[in-house]
């Protein structure tokens, strides 16, 4: 490489165009540009390479290099183009920079968050990604299935996500409809006196007995002598993600045929929750429901798991009243509740209603 040429490498095309400027002047002429590693790599030349190769060579010949200067000069200025073109970001881009953004902060994974708007139109939005998120969520109408359907269900999740409370508010739905002989309430939770001790309050309100169990064969005796029940509500003792009992348990309750809904803590972060996922769900875990909406900021983390592990949510949880503080899941009030909270916190975004979903998304069938 000669003087007058340079070779300039940095992180982003318009990095190394401001330094092509900076060393070179305005007039540089960029020969050729390419991507080594993380960074991009200009060859450049001094405006005074082109003039000296159309006064060079011999005076017959002086032609044929003046057409050679005017082609180099055309790809020249079609590479420039190109490559401010790469440097400058489109509207579209800063957009969506501003929404990935946005959805990190709101707790959704960068992977998931990259795929979407990897789809996203030009002209769409907020709008548009709400309306994917909700396409791509799965519901389950917890009163027609669970309250309604009957049978026997667990509660299953670690210590502190709100079990306990959540069956009490599960077992006053059936007991307003069915009456209370037609609903049992069974604890597994031996080993904490106030965790049963708490269902048992819940139980004398509501009028309905309350068993404890012990172990597998004591539970399969008292769901057999439940059958006659519309309801079979089953309280499971909460254990963190990494305890090795939570694998004895889920092949106890499979063993059993016990459908399963797992409850997820909406105030934690993204990693713990993929983790209790992992570790609760099986073929038997039929939805879960979000708890402490009350105490989270966004609920982009539980929406995240819920999407990328095919997770119905049945109801959401979003205080301690019995039986007021459970719903069953509007995905979209979930989410424009999810995208509005960052105003509360000071992030300012708001929802553009301007746009429509158009085609794609990412759908399962």
């Amino acid at each position: 490489m000669n003087a007058q040429t340079r070779t300039i490498r940095a992180l982003t095309a318009r990095d190394a165009l401001r330094q092509v400027r900076v060393e070179m002047g305005e007039d540089a002429v960029i020969l050729s540009n390419r991507r080594v590693g993380d960074h991009v790599e200009i060859v450049a030349a001094a405006p005074a390479a082109l003039a000296q190769l159309e006064q060079g060579g011999k005076n017959e010949e002086k032609e044929n290099v003046s057409q050679l200067v005017k082609e180099i000069r055309r790809l020249q200025s079609d590479l420039q183009g190109k490559l401010v073109s790469m440097a400058t970001p489109t509207v579209h881009a800063t957009k969506k920079g501003k929404i990935q953004r946005s959805m990190v902060r709101m707790g959704f994974s960068s992977a998931l968050t990259e795929q979407i708007l990897d789809q996203m139109p030009e002209q769409a939005g907020l709008s548009w990604v709400t309306q994917v998120l909700e396409r791509n969520l799965r519901s389950l109408r917890g009163d027609e299935v669970i309250v309604g359907g009957g049978g026997v269900f667990a509660l299953v999740g670690p210590t502190g996500v709100g079990k306990t409370t959540t069956i009490a508010k599960l077992a006053a739905r059936a007991v307003v409809r069915y009456g209370a002989n037609r609903v049992g309430l069974v604890t597994t939770d031996s080993y904490r006196v106030g965790a049963h001790e708490q269902l048992r309050v819940y139980g004398r309100i509501l009028g309905v007995p309350v068993h404890t169990v012990k172990d597998g064969a004591d539970l399969k005796t008292t769901l057999n002598g439940l059958r006659d029940k519309h309801l079979v509500l089953v309280d499971t003792m909460g254990m963190g993600q990494r305890d090795g009992r939570v694998q004895e348990q889920n092949d106890q309750l499979d063993t059993l045929g016990v459908r399963r809904l797992l409850l997820l803590n909406a105030t934690c972060n993204l990693h713990t929750l993929e983790d209790v996922v992992r570790v609760y769900r099986t073929p038997n875990v039929l939805g879960c429901i979000p708890t402490k909406l009350d105490e989270a900021l966004a609920m982009g983390g539980v929406l995240d798991v819920a999407i990328r592990h095919r997770l119905p949510l049945c109801y959401v949880a979003n205080g301690q009243r019995v039986p007021e503080d459970l719903r069953e899941a509007n995905l979209m009030a979930l989410l424009q509740a999810t995208f509005n909270s960052l105003e509360m916190v000071g992030y300012n975004i708001t929802l553009p209603l301007e746009f429509s979903l158009e085609n794609g998304g990412m759908s399962h069938a």
